[in-house]
């Protein structure tokens, strides 16, 4: 995964930089750093973006669980 590649992921799911970091614990400024390609992105960030993407199509479905921390737009 390459910056651009997370920034369409993150654009998708309707997630700021700023509602993204605080999903993951991480700054703003890291999801920041590894959208401009100033920081390599953490080998387990795709992982972690697939779970997520998961919890949020099982949320939107309807399915009981734990609520996201945000929801799909769009």
């Amino acid at each position: 995964m390459d910056g651009t590649e997370l920034r369409t992921w993150r654009q998708k799911w309707g997630f700021s930089q700023a509602k993204l970091s605080k999903t993951l614990g991480v700054s703003t400024m890291a999801v920041a750093y590894w959208e401009w390609g100033h920081r390599r992105i953490p080998p387990l960030l795709p992982l972690a973006l697939e779970a997520l993407e998961h919890r949020l199509k099982t949320y939107a479905d309807g399915h009981i669980g734990k609520v996201p921390a945000a929801q799909k737009t769009a």
